[in-house]
């Protein structure tokens, strides 16, 4: 038992016995199915806060010779499958938090006492394997992956390496490609062509970035990697489910509208809706929803990736920023945070960080929520951005103008936004027209629940605006027009029975209805008061 090979299990103890705690011990179940098979490699990336430690913690916990874990999972999801005692601390476990790992190296590094970060590694595990192996680990044993290959063909002891933040060398020393070289060739020797004989009877590696490319091929292509763009069978454990977040709100009288409104938005084939575990616990403890996740990390991030100079990058921000999705191709992407060709690599980089989500359908990114809408705008807060910028921040007088029925006003303001922001957006279409209305009325989000698209008896209404149960402001249907007229997009709302789509409302309905003229490009604004019946 030491640090780093055969660790007890008092991390994992402490997580489930934290005030809350979600069962994601089933994924163990899932880790279990690939022992004894080939390829037994697993990459799980996913954004930070997102629960990458707590797994890591929970599989050292279960396969880890070191303790005794039987109590521990007792009661929990696991303990009730087939496969809970077949391996339960059956393994020599390899555990390497590579932050934890990369900060003492570097101070080791500082005093001399080490050649290199990678070479602190391997001195670190070999000297733990020796004192557990002592006949079969010499003095002068240098290379961990002969270290193990050794053992294993002494003694046919196989081993679970389990590496949390695997990618920290590539995020925190980005611009060093020797030692980035040097971990990879490291991380080859341990896993590159492993047979289920071999050394390794399972690895789990988790980090925020996929692995390195290099080229077109992967730099360790035999692991099955689960991602941000497809995590497959494992998407129920990227992070908090609808159904676990339902219970919690349930649990602790938390309304599970605003938590949706908040924390969700990230979506995969097999789980439609994923919630950050990070937000959502503290938004239970502290008894308020506020933006937890985003302050864990900071916008100067987000700012730098979002300002840099590829073309459509910005008109594509702006898209969501509105509340649309943009078409992106990921396949580029190098799986680092410095080589860039093009906005879909930035864009790319942005969901494996999380601060956009991916429909992998449709091929599309968008904003996910709240929380991270809100830090989207924080970032478009300074140089290139000023006309975006003033837009948002403008939009609560564009808001109480609306609700005072000044209809030139709302008119010039919309004028104003389309104007300022035409060459970030292509000027003259109707999706540009939806995307600056969106845009002019961003602060919409704190007193309502937008709808775009909203179905109807006759057709689709263009935007719907719902007002929270805790405010008092009228609902809103706001119908556009392109080369028609304002009062014409009134007229369609009420003919078309659009207003049947808030029968159970009771409250006050404006209807407002907005056209652009595309050959004096100006805009019209037509508001009316609705009697619901």
């Amino acid at each position: 038992m030491g640090i780093y090979l055969n660790p007890k299990n008092k991390l994992f103890a402490v997580s489930i016995s934290s005030d809350i705690y979600v069962d994601k011990t089933e994924l163990i179940a899932y880790t279990n199915k690939f022992i004894g098979k080939e390829r037994p490699l697993i990459g799980s990336s996913r954004p930070r806060r997102f629960g990458k430690t707590m797994a890591a913690k929970m599989l050292a916990a279960y396969y880890s010779k070191g303790c005794d874990s039987e109590k521990l999972f007792s009661g929990l999801k696991i303990s009730k499958c087939s496969s809970f005692k077949k391996y339960l601390n059956k393994f020599d476990v390899i555990f390497m938090d590579m932050r934890w790992i990369y900060g003492n190296a570097l101070e080791e590094l500082a005093q001399k006492r080490t050649n290199g970060i990678v070479p602190y590694i391997q001195e670190q595990i070999i000297a733990e394997l020796r004192e557990e192996y002592p006949d079969f680990v010499p003095e002068d044993a240098i290379s961990l992956p002969t270290v193990l290959s050794n053992i294993n063909n002494r003694t046919d002891k196989q081993f679970v390496i389990i590496i949390d933040e695997w990618d920290c060398i590539f995020r925190e020393d980005k611009n060093n490609k020797t030692l980035q070289e040097e971990y990879v060739n490291l991380l080859r020797g341990l896993f590159k062509g492993v047979p289920a004989e071999g050394f390794t009877a399972l690895a789990y590696i988790t980090g925020i970035l996929p692995i390195k490319k290099y080229g077109t091929e992967s730099a360790l292509n035999n692991f099955r990697e689960f991602t941000m763009l497809n995590p497959m069978g494992m998407a129920e454990y990227i992070g908090f489910t609808e159904s676990e977040v339902s219970k919690l709100c349930e649990e602790y009288d938390v309304s599970f509208g605003d938590m949706k409104q908040w924390y969700d938005g990230y979506s995969f084939k097999r789980e439609k809706h994923i919630y950050c575990p990070n937000s959502v616990v503290e938004a239970i403890m502290n008894g308020e929803f506020n933006n937890y996740w985003t302050k864990t990390g900071t916008y100067e991030i987000l700012k730098t990736y979002i300002a840099m100079d590829f073309k459509g990058l910005k008109q594509k921000i702006v898209e969501m920023l509105a509340g649309n999705r943009c078409k992106i191709n990921t396949d580029r992407f190098q799986n680092d945070m410095t080589t860039f060709t093009d906005a879909d690599d930035v864009l790319t980089l942005l969901i494996h960080l999380g601060y956009l989500a991916y429909d992998s359908e449709k091929a599309e990114a968008y904003i996910p929520n709240s929380e991270v809408h809100s830090e989207m705008v924080n970032a478009v807060s300074g140089d290139g951005w000023d006309e975006v910028y003033k837009a948002i921040t403008d939009s609560e007088k564009l808001l109480k103008a609306t609700w005072a029925m000044e209809e030139d006003k709302v008119a010039k303001m919309i004028h104003d936004v389309h104007t300022a922001n035409s060459s970030s957006l292509v000027y003259n279409n109707e999706i540009s027209l939806s995307s600056i209305i969106m845009l002019a009325y961003y602060s919409v989000t704190k007193d309502y629940t937008v709808i775009r698209e909203l179905p109807t008896g006759e057709g689709f209404a263009d935007m719907v605006f719902i007002p929270k149960r805790s405010t008092d402001v009228p609902a809103m249907i706001v119908e556009l027009k392109w080369d028609k007229s304002a009062e014409g997009a009134i007229g369609q709302i009420k003919d078309k029975g659009y207003v049947d789509a808030l029968k159970e409302y009771k409250g006050n309905l404006l209807l407002v209805g907005i056209n652009y003229d595309k050959k004096t490009r100006v805009h019209q604004c037509k508001i009316e008061k609705y009697e619901m019946k």
